[in-house]
C-alpha cells in the first residue's frame, strides 16, 4: 500500500483549514486516512502549523511520500532535516550528538526568524493604526476650523446688519 502524506481540506468556503494526514494514495482527497499528523491554517499570518513531529518523522522514515505542499510544510517544521541528519548518523557520517546539536541550532534560528517576522508585522500594524488616527485627527481639526470660521463670519454679518 502506497502511503501519501497530504492535506485534507476542512473549513468553510473561502476560509480553508487543513488536516495533515497519512493516507492511502488511492483514497479520495477528503476520504479515509490512516493517521492525522497535524493541522495547517493558512489564514493566519504567518501560517499556523501544528504537527506531531515524531509521527511525521516515523512516516517519512518508513517511506511515505509527501505531496509538494506537505513537503514544504515538513521542511519548514524541520522533519526533513531531522530525517536527513538521522540518515547521516546511520551511515556513520556524524554522531548522534552532532546531529542533535545541528538540529537544535537550526530550531533556535528558526524561532528567532519567526519572532522577528511577528514583531515586524506588529510594528507595521501599529504604524498603520497611528496613521489612521493622525488622519482622523487632522480631518476633525479641519471640520472644527470650518465651523469656527463660519460662525465668525455669520456673527460679523449679524453685527453689520444691526448697525445699518
Amino acid at each position: 500500500m502506497a502511503v501519501r502524506l497530504r492535506l485534507q481540506r476542512h473549513g468553510r468556503k473561502g476560509h480553508a483549514f487543513y488536516y495533515i494526514v497519512a493516507a492511502d494514495s488511492r483514497s479520495r482527497r477528503d476520504g479515509k486516512f490512516i493517521e492525522k499528523l497535524g493541522t495547517y491554517n493558512p489564514n493566519t499570518d504567518p501560517a499556523t502549523v501544528e504537527l506531531n513531529f515524531e509521527s511525521a518523522l516515523r512516516w517519512i522514515q518508513n517511506g511515505a511520500q509527501p505531496t509538494d505542499t506537505v513537503r514544504s510544510i515538513l521542511s519548514k517544521e524541520g522533519v526533513l532535516l531531522k530525517n536527513h541528519l538521522l540518515k547521516g548518523v546511520m551511515k556513520g557520517a556524524l554522531s548522534e550528538e552532532q546531529a542533535e546539536e545541528k538540529f537544535s541550532k537550526w530550531l533556535e534560528e528558526k524561532a528567532a526568524r519567526i519572532q522577528s517576522k511577528k514583531q515586524q508585522l506588529l510594528a507595521k500594524r501599529e504604524k498603520a493604526r497611528q496613521a489612521r488616527i493622525d488622519a482622523e485627527r487632522a480631518y476633525n481639526n479641519q471640520r472644527i476650523e470650518k465651523r469656527n470660521t463660519a460662525a465668525a463670519e455669520s456673527a460679523s454679518e449679524n453685527s453689520t446688519t444691526e448697525e445699518a
